[in-house]
């Protein structure tokens, strides 16, 4: 079966190609090739020029797995598998490995779309946990528990979150993995934002690193900025979920592109030099972000983010927030990203800080509140 018609690729396929500055990507400004490969050091690069374009293997060039392993404290090469259609991939091996008629999910929420569409379309069913907004996108571990039933396989986490930019605790994140653990229930850890904190210290540990029934969901596409590579993977301890993971992506990529993969190779053997970059430009954006959000208390409201490229703040005008974000992008060229994406209804939109056009896209959208909203 199917899963339903993915919404945040319907809005970006209606939208990104009309306007001039897209204000809500997830994503920061892309790496150039170029001086990816200035990076490389002589092993990568004659593995590079080298290159043959034939099939690699399906669980991963060696070496790529060896240097994703580099992040982890207690998962090796053997325990990742490699997806060249990213983490969208890897998130679908997962629950497709994990879920089956009959059986259920719990949801962190609001969350990524490929965290949930695909499970109706498998039989199960889900449960959503809400992050409260109203005390920082704080995450009830009691209400994780209550949402626990005996057909739950899965437990589905996003942290750093996407949208809201929400970072629990260590020891909460810690206690999130051992209250799964204690009801038998697989934790599926969506990381594609990891090493985008802001504040020194607060990387959270790895969940593949905190259990054996634990998966960690990687990506190059957010903190590396390379989206375009499509090299995103899954770690785990749990051989039987690996083997059966590895198992259905013989019906999907069966391996990744042998460019992609010594590209993404070299990217993470100078992961510092990368994520640098990326954050700068987040740091850069956050602080025009939040001042723009304080000048304007009568039309926006948010909880400045702890990690990502991203926020989500809450529109305070009388006007639906779908049709705010159609006038800016029709008459201002601005996109914005509604929540219904996001199957909310709470008067708030996404906004991007991974985008070094981000100070323009914010002077058009003062002067639509000016034009519009003046009063």
């Amino acid at each position: 079966m199917i899963p339903q018609s993915c919404k945040i690729e319907q809005f970006f396929g209606q939208w990104e190609s009309s306007v001039t500055y897209v204000a809500c990507a997830s994503d920061v400004d892309s790496y150039r090739m170029r001086d990816l490969l200035d990076l490389a050091d002589p092993e990568a690069l004659a593995l590079w020029e080298g290159l043959e374009l034939g099939y690699t293997d399906p669980a991963g060039h060696p070496l790529l797995r060896e240097a994703i392993a580099g992040q982890y404290t207690r998962t090796e090469a053997d325990h990742v598998t490699v997806c060249g259609g990213g983490a969208v991939e890897a998130l679908f091996l997962v629950t497709n490995a994990l879920l089956g008629p009959g059986d259920h999910a719990v949801v962190v929420w609001p969350a990524f779309e490929g965290l949930h569409r695909v499970i109706p379309a498998l039989g199960a069913g889900f449960t959503t946990v809400r992050l409260d907004a109203d005390h920082g996108w704080r995450l009830d571990l009691d209400a994780v528990r209550a949402a626990f039933r005996a057909t739950t396989r899965a437990l589905f986490v996003n942290f750093p979150h996407n949208p809201t930019g929400a970072l629990p605790s260590r020891a909460d994140f810690e206690a999130l993995i051992a209250l799964a653990a204690e009801a038998g229930v697989t934790v599926v850890s969506d990381e594609v934002y990891r090493y985008l904190e802001f504040e020194p210290g607060t990387t959270l540990p790895a969940a593949s690193d905190l259990g054996d029934h634990t998966v960690s969901i990687g990506v190059l596409s957010k903190a590396y900025a390379l989206a375009g590579l499509r090299v995103g993977w899954m770690a785990t301890r749990d051989k039987a979920l690996t083997r059966a993971a590895r198992g259905i992506k013989d019906y999907t990529t069966v391996c990744a592109s042998a460019p992609s993969e010594i590209l993404a190779l070299i990217a993470l053997r100078a992961r510092e030099q990368l994520v640098a970059r990326s954050r700068r430009i987040i740091l850069d954006n956050l602080v025009l972000a939040d001042a723009f959000v304080r000048r304007h208390p009568g039309a926006l409201a948010w909880e400045p983010p702890r990690a990502t490229p991203m926020g989500f703040p809450k529109l305070l005008l009388p006007v639906p927030v779908e049709d705010f974000v159609r006038d800016l992008a029709l008459e201002q060229g601005v996109l914005l990203l509604p929540d219904s994406v996001f199957d909310l209804d709470d008067q708030r939109f996404r906004i991007g800080l991974g985008r070094t056009v981000l100070p323009e896209a914010l002077e058009r959208l003062d002067d639509h509140l000016a034009r519009r909203y003046r009063s």
